[in-house]
């Protein structure tokens, strides 16, 4: 018989002692448990001992966790949190360099239990730490294990950054600043700065003063990539910490120094493959980079404004210079009025009396103006050419420059999604974005070259302009899904990309389609149906099987703990557990948590995790929110929640739990995995029937003959 749910079997250890096998009641007092034990090993006063896991983090085991023990845990006895914060609080004041190193090396480690935190930081211990660093006697290991220690507490949020002392700040800050620092001191002080940051508009003002950009630009070029990773997660912290005005202020002056060499040379192209951490900090840099542009692109057109009026008469001038140099008394008001009408026309405005007009809309707003201005200032020539060319056209065969640049701008900033707020787990950055200044502009350059070859290409007239823009559209969509390493290699490949492309592109697709909509075919397809779901299915469990590696969001900040989670290969239980940074794929053994596949209840997504309910922010990141799932287990109903890594990684995890559930796979990645398998394996069972059409309905059966008597008789054959 199972045992009762509210017994689970363990293991408790103690060094020296031969193990206890005991049946652990979870309704009865942990004081109780821990008598019984201590008895069973003739240990007195009972209260000076806890219970702790003997593996992973070594949480100690507390009546609020307790239900968290399953069959098989093995635990360990102890030195209770209480009597252990005590010790420790001593140590680190001890005179004696090896026990101070020692008790804070412990100290270091231990913090990571919140139980124990609440006892240290009771005592007043974060007070011992900050005099340990604001007197600066102690460096090397000793402060490596003072910072790491102080770094684990103030996890907890027991206590606010904001009660730091300037001297305390100041003495990290130096950390920063200095030279001739141990790394790992060095790396925990960046984190420890990227903390503080977004808790306060203050600390980030002492930061953003204390901390200059040039210094973290210099880390950016080391060779060590933790301090490459931390320095950048500072850098990030300090540009979303930041108003809009200082954000600009920062971004120009990062420009200035040339950061995106720093990054393209040192991080992109480093001998060193590039982690996600790193990857999501690219990510937010040309997010936050990109929404620079947000405000211009949101700003109509003041046909008040003399700066803007300029702007956009040195359109005019530019590319109609020859005309524009006849002396101002040569014609009179009306005739210039009309001479400048003519020339806005040309240059593709629809409101050519009153061009301000076609720039009203927002977006893309004064960001099409930018472009047009940038366009013609530093591609003169090109500029020149477009719209000469189609001056010189047909009036209906012409591509208006003006309104062809407007559409293209906002076609631009919805692929680019600018003025969008940055996710919080993406990735998804344009390794080309770090190799060009200018990137939004100089890519603006060549899509509206484009446009021109494209409009051509089509032999298109006004009433094709929306045709236009879509495939444009799909152009730069299409050539940025490669992700081009540059700007060269995208004009090129975008370039090669062109109209008779896309439509043999639009073609095969559409073929395809028809193909697989013909009635005998979509009967094939039902057939062949379940036997790739099964595949599917098994690929998904094999998935599972080489585990994911997640990682825990803080409401605070992204990075935080690692953990690993996989499925046994008899697919009968779930094995999870901390691990470190840097590890790819720990082996079952060495992750000791476990749940039973038996044990699952029931599969929760999105809003409905109770990891997500209990954020307080009120707002939730709708990209955290399509990354959430959770495991219900036990009889208890306990909750494993998880943050995916990506989309794909979710899609999978929902879809093996789902079918280790018994229930159907629900995931968008089935459908689109379905698909491909289908038309596999719907093209290798018609390639006997190239170029044959297939009827919807299948040809009539012959009538039988008059007669049955028919046979070849192979006796006369013999004769």
């Amino acid at each position: 018989m199972p045992p009762p749910k509210d017994v689970v079997k363990i293991a408790i250890q103690m060094v020296g002692a031969i193990p206890q096998l005991i049946e652990l009641q979870q309704t009865k007092p942990l004081t109780s448990v821990l008598k019984d034990v201590c008895d069973a090993w003739s240990l007195p006063n009972a209260e000076r001992y806890a219970l702790q896991y003997a593996d992973g983090r070594q949480t100690y085991i507390t009546e609020s966790n307790r239900r968290d023990i399953k069959n098989g845990s093995i635990l360990r006895l102890t030195t209770s949190p209480d009597q252990e914060a005590e010790r420790l609080y001593i140590g680190i004041q001890s005179k004696n360099v090896d026990v101070k190193t020692d008790s804070l090396k412990k100290l270091a480690s231990l913090s990571q239990d919140i139980t124990f935190a609440q006892e240290f930081i009771s005592r007043n211990g974060l007070k011992q730490i900050y005099s340990i660093v604001e007197e600066g006697n102690d460096t090397g290991e000793m402060l490596a294990h003072t910072l790491k220690a102080f770094t684990e507490l103030m996890e907890h949020d027991f206590v606010s950054w904001e009660n730091l002392s300037t001297v305390f700040i100041k003495k990290i800050v130096s950390y920063v600043n200095m030279n001739a620092v141990d790394a790992s001191i060095q790396q925990l002080s960046l984190s420890i700065l990227e903390n503080m940051v977004p808790t306060s508009h203050l600390l980030f003002e002492v930061v953003r003063k204390e901390v200059p950009l040039d210094r973290l630009l210099t880390y950016l070029q080391a060779t060590n990539a933790q301090l490459q990773l931390k320095a950048m997660a500072l850098l990030i912290a300090l540009l979303l910490s930041a108003t809009d005005a200082e954000r600009r202020e920062m971004m120009d002056y990062l420009r200035e120094k040339n950061i995106r060499q720093f990054i393209h040379k040192n991080i992109i192209h480093s001998s060193e493959p590039l982690g996600d951490e790193m990857a999501h900090y690219l990510y937010v840099l040309q997010s936050v980079s990109l929404n620079l542009c947000e405000h211009r692109m949101k700003m109509s057109m003041d046909p008040y404004s003399q700066e803007q009026r300029d702007l956009l008469q040195s359109l005019r001038q530019t590319a109609f210079e020859s005309e524009s140099e006849v002396p101002a008394g040569t014609f009179g008001t009306e005739r210039r009025q009309s001479l400048c009408a003519k020339e806005f026309r040309k240059l593709g405005f629809m409101n050519n009396s009153n061009p301000a007009e076609d720039l009203r809309r927002a977006p893309p707003g004064l960001l099409a103006l930018d472009n047009m201005v940038y366009f013609s200032r530093n591609t003169p020539n090109a500029y020149s050419r477009f719209v000469l060319e189609n001056s010189s056209r047909e009036d209906k065969h012409e591509c208006p420059f003006a309104r062809s640049s407007i559409q293209l701008t906002l076609i631009l900033c919805e692929i680019l999604h600018i003025g969008e707020p940055c996710s919080e787990t993406a990735q998804a950055f344009y390794p080309m974005f770090f190799g060009q200044d200018h990137f939004f502009e100089e890519l603006f350059c060549i899509c509206i070259q484009l446009v021109n070859k494209t409009w051509k290409e089509m032999r298109a007239t006004q009433e094709d302009f929306d045709k236009v823009m879509q495939v444009v559209r799909e152009q730069i969509t299409r050539t940025l899904s490669l992700k081009p390493t540059s700007l060269e290699l995208f004009k090129t490949r975008v370039n090669a990309l062109n109209y008779s492309e896309i439509l043999k592109l639009r073609q095969t697709e559409r073929l395809h389609q028809e193909e697989t909509l013909a009635v005998p075919v979509l009967e094939l397809r039902e057939k062949l149906k379940p036997e790739l779901l099964e595949l599917i299915r098994q690929q998904r469990l094999l998935h599972l099987c080489e585990g994911t590696l997640f990682r825990k969001i803080s409401s605070r900040r992204r990075q935080d703990k690692l953990w690993y989670c996989r499925l046994s290969p008899n697919h009968k239980v779930l094995h999870y557990g901390d691990v470190e940074e840097g590890v790819q794929s720990p082996p079952i053994e060495s992750l000791p948590e476990k749940i039973p596949v038996a044990d699952m209840k029931m599969l929760l997504v999105g809003k409905e995790c109770p990891h997500t309910k209990e954020k307080s922010s009120g707002k939730q990141n709708k990209d955290v929110l399509e990354l959430a799932f959770s495991i219900v287990h036990d009889v208890e109903e306990y909750c494993l929640n998880f943050i995916a890594p990506t989309r794909y990684e979710f899609c999978l995890w929902t879809d093996g739990l789902n079918v280790l559930l018994g229930k159907e796979m629900t995931s968008e990645r089935t459908q689109t995995d379905l698909d491909v398998l289908l038309s596999m394996e719907l093209k290798l069972r018609l390639l006997d029937l190239e170029n044959i059409s297939i009827p919807d309905e299948p040809p009539p059966v012959p009538k039988p003959p008059s007669n049955l008597n028919f046979c070849y008789d192979f006796s006369h054959a013999e004769q």
